[in-house]
C-alpha cells in the first residue's frame, strides 16, 4: 500500500485555509445574531417615550467622568455639549491629567472656575490631586474640574471615581460629542432588570467633517479623507455586527472607553482601572465580569445600538497606526492578565466563547495574516504558486470582505439611517471596494507592530494629536 505524503507547504496551506474558513463562518454567525438583536431592540424601544422617562422621579443620578490630556482643541466645545445633556440629575467631572497645553487655563477662563476644598474619598490609589475647581456661575453648578499630576487615562478615571458623588458613572473621552438623550438611552439597561447590571455601552460614530454647532451634531457628513471613510465602515462592522452579536449572547468583553456607563460600586470592588495596561477599558470590563462570576452574583452587561456618541477618528496614517498599535497591545495585555478564563467552563460564555474568540481572531488574526503574506512571498520565490488557484482564492476572499462591509452598511440603513443622502451610501460602497487593499494592510501591520512593541516592553500610548471638532464641517 502506497502512503500519500503531504509536504510542509501543503500542511501550511491547509491550515491557512481552515483558519480562513473559521473566520468567515464567525463573521456570518455574528451577522445573523446581530440582525436579530437589532430587530428585537427596535421592537422593544420604538414606542418608548424619552420625554416620559425624563419626567420619572426614579431615574438614578449619574456622574459623567471625562479625563483630559492636552485637549485644548476640543475641551470647551465638548463641555458645552455635556452641559446640555437631557437628563434630570447628573454632574460633569473633568479630570485634567497634568496637561502640558492650556487646557486648564482655558477652562478656568471660559467657565469662571475657582478652586474649592471639596470632600473626596480614596477608594482607589491615584496620583496627587493639585486642585478641585467649581464654577461661580449657577448655570455650571454641576461642573467640576479636577487638576492632578499626570498618571495616564486610567489614573485620571480612578481619580474621577474617587471624587464623584453618584452611584452610576459614565466614562467618556472629553473629545467626544454626545447626543442630547444619550444618558436617557444608556441608562435603560439599568432600569427594571432582574439581574444586576454592571455596565452598559453604546455605539460610537465618526464626527469628522460633520457640521457641529454649540456642541451638537447639526448635519451628519462623511469624512473628507479615505482613511476617515474606511473607519466608518470599520465602526459599522465592529458595533452593528460585532458587539450587537456579543450582546445577544451576553458575551461582551469590551465597552468603548469613549462612552460607557458603569456601576461605581462594582468598579471599586474590582479595583478600578488598571494603569499598567494601555487597554484599560477592555481590561476593566473583563475584570468586573470575572469578579461577578467568581462571586456567583447574577449580572449582565447592556448594550444600546442607538447612535449616542460621536468622536474624531485619526485621518493621518501615522496617528492611525499609533492608535491601532495601542489597541493591539491592550488586547494582548488583557488576555494575558485574565488567561485563567480561557477555555474555563466556570466562566460560562466568557470562558468558552468570548475569550477564545478574542485570542484567536483579534490577537492572532493579524499575526497569522502577516505570516501568510510572508509564506506566499516565499512560495512565489520558490515557484510553487498556482496563480490560477491563487486568483480564484483571492477573488473569493476579496468578494466576501466587500459583501461583509456592504452588509454592515445595510445594517446601518435598517437601524438608524444617519447617512441620509444617497451619495453617502455610494461613497461608502466605493470605499468598501478599496478598503481591503488600501486600508486593511495599514491596520494589520499596526497590530503586528503592537505585538512586537509589547514583547519589547513598550508601555506608552504615543502622541494622539487631534485637529479638533469645534469648527468641523464649516466652510
Amino acid at each position: 500500500m502506497q502512503l500519500y505524503s503531504i509536504s510542509v507547504i501543503e500542511v501550511f496551506s491547509i491550515l491557512f485555509l481552515i483558519y480562513g474558513l473559521i473566520i468567515i463562518s464567525g463573521y456570518i454567525f455574528s451577522a445573523f445574531f446581530s440582525i436579530f438583536e437589532i430587530r428585537d431592540y427596535k421592537r422593544r424601544n420604538n414606542f418608548q417615550d424619552d420625554a416620559a422617562l425624563l419626567q420619572s422621579a426614579n431615574l438614578p443620578a449619574i456622574s459623567v467622568l471625562a479625563p483630559a490630556y492636552n485637549e485644548e482643541a476640543n475641551v470647551v466645545e465638548n463641555i458645552r455639549s455635556l452641559l446640555t445633556l437631557n437628563y434630570p440629575s447628573f454632574e460633569i467631572v473633568i479630570i485634567n491629567d497634568g496637561s502640558k497645553d492650556n487646557s486648564l487655563q482655558k477652562l478656568i477662563e471660559t467657565f469662571e472656575l475657582e478652586e474649592q476644598e471639596l470632600i473626596h474619598y480614596h477608594h482607589i490609589q491615584t496620583k496627587k490631586i493639585r486642585g478641585i475647581y467649581k464654577s461661580r456661575i449657577k448655570a455650571y453648578k454641576n461642573l467640576r474640574v479636577i487638576d492632578k499630576e499626570n498618571g495616564g487615562k486610567a489614573d485620571a478615571l480612578n481619580t474621577g471615581i474617587n471624587c464623584c458623588i453618584y452611584d452610576l458613572i459614565c466614562c467618556i473621552d472629553v473629545d467626544c460629542i454626545l447626543e442630547r438623550n444619550s444618558l436617557l438611552k444608556l441608562i435603560r439597561p439599568f432600569l427594571n432588570n432582574t439581574k444586576r447590571v454592571i455596565a452598559s455601552g453604546g455605539i460610537i460614530r465618526v464626527a469628522n467633517n460633520c457640521i457641529i454647532e454649540d456642541g451638537r451634531i447639526i448635519e451628519v457628513r462623511l469624512p473628507r479623507t479615505f482613511l476617515g471613510k474606511a473607519q466608518i465602515l470599520e465602526y459599522f462592522r465592529a458595533f452593528l455586527m460585532g458587539r450587537m452579536a456579543w450582546s445577544r449572547v451576553d458575551g461582551l468583553l469590551l465597552i468603548s472607553g469613549a462612552f460607557g456607563m458603569f456601576d461605581k460600586q462594582t468598579v471599586i470592588e474590582a479595583g478600578g482601572y488598571n494603569h499598567n495596561t494601555v487597554g484599560e477599558d477592555m481590561e476593566l470590563l473583563v475584570r468586573m465580569r470575572r469578579v461577578m462570576r467568581e462571586q456567583n452574583i447574577p449580572y449582565t452587561v447592556g448594550f444600546v445600538p442607538d447612535p449616542l456618541c460621536w468622536t474624531e477618528v485619526p485621518e493621518s496614517i501615522q496617528i492611525l497606526r499609533r492608535q491601532r498599535n495601542r489597541w493591539a497591545r491592550g488586547t494582548v495585555e488583557t488576555l494575558m492578565l485574565h488567561k485563567k478564563m480561557l477555555f474555563n467552563p466556570s466562566y460560562g460564555v466568557l470562558g468558552l466563547l468570548s475569550t477564545p474568540y478574542w485570542m484567536f481572531f483579534e490577537w492572532f488574526a493579524p499575526i497569522i495574516e502577516f505570516i501568510g503574506i510572508l509564506f506566499f512571498i516565499i512560495l512565489v520565490l520558490l515557484g510553487k504558486v498556482n496563480f490560477q488557484v491563487f486568483g480564484i482564492f483571492f477573488l473569493v476572499i476579496y468578494t466576501f470582505s466587500i459583501l461583509f462591509s456592504i452588509t454592515a452598511i445595510f445594517f446601518e440603513e435598517y437601524s438608524f439611517q444617519q447617512y441620509k443622502k444617497p451619495k453617502f451610501m455610494f461613497m461608502l460602497i466605493l470605499t468598501a471596494l478599496l478598503e481591503p487593499i488600501l486600508y486593511h494592510p495599514i491596520v494589520m501591520w499596526a497590530a503586528v507592530k503592537g505585538n512586537i512593541d509589547l514583547i519589547q516592553g513598550k508601555k506608552s500610548w504615543g502622541e494622539m494629536s487631534r485637529a479638533g471638532l469645534g469648527n468641523t464641517g464649516k466652510t
